[in-house]
């Protein structure tokens, strides 16, 4: 599965001095460096160098300074990573390109060395926001068919988890929780219900989530 190369890019990658966080805005991968404003980098994974790898790289680029592609190198040595031209494509759109051994170990096939035009700074604002509002890194980069724990979605089951103990008021959870006034009020999962204005309760949809979680 691509998930199992996340671990080893992510590692690669904070070496560089980036704080990683996988399934941000789309992306596999997700890499902020320190300072304001950070530099942006986003790796997609696939088992293998693809022309979709590439695709997907090349749609990133409105949103990253620094674009990469990452797969499995074949064991045989007759994989795309081999091929000149693959390699010269990435090149030439400035997408670097790593390897990754069976052993975990990662290898620069191509630099990145060209930068990334920011052509869509909207896209890039959302992808920076949800990297640092997500508390820690929930989600393994390339997970498909597993929800993905949002910054939004975080806020929304601490909210739940301070209404187990009972009914209480959206200022009474912001400390946990700076969004709580707008996640209780527009409850997109069913998990809040208002007792009488301004204070909330826990419903039973709520309540599984937690368990879930939990696993209370």
């Amino acid at each position: 599965m691509e998930t199992s190369l996340y671990q080893p890019i992510k590692t690669f990658i904070e070496a560089a001095g980036y704080a990683v966080k996988g399934e941000i805005g789309g992306c596999d991968l997700v890499g902020l460096s320190p300072g304001d404003p950070p530099v942006v980098v986003v790796c997609e994974l696939k088992l293998s160098f693809n022309l979709e790898l590439i695709l997907q790289a090349v749609d990133r680029a409105a949103i990253a300074d620094e674009v990469w592609i990452a797969a499995r190198v074949s064991a045989t040595g007759r994989g795309r990573e081999a091929d000149k031209r693959y390699r010269n494509l990435c090149r030439r759109l400035g997408i670097g390109m790593l390897g990754v051994s069976d052993r975990g170990e990662v290898s620069v096939l191509v630099s990145a060395i060209s930068p990334m035009p920011r052509t869509n700074p909207r896209r890039r604002s959302r992808l920076v926001r949800e990297h640092q509002r997500r508390r820690g890194d929930p989600t393994l980069g390339g997970s498909t068919r597993t929800p993905i724990m949002t910054a939004y979605r975080q806020q929304a089951l601490l909210c739940a988890e301070a209404l187990c103990a009972g009914p209480l008021r959206p200022r009474d959870i912001r400390p946990q929780a700076p969004d709580a006034g707008k996640i209780l009020l527009s409850n997109v999962y069913g998990w809040f219900e208002r007792v009488k204005p301004g204070t909330y309760r826990l419903t039973e949809l709520g309540r599984s989530a937690v368990t879930a979680v939990s696993g209370r």
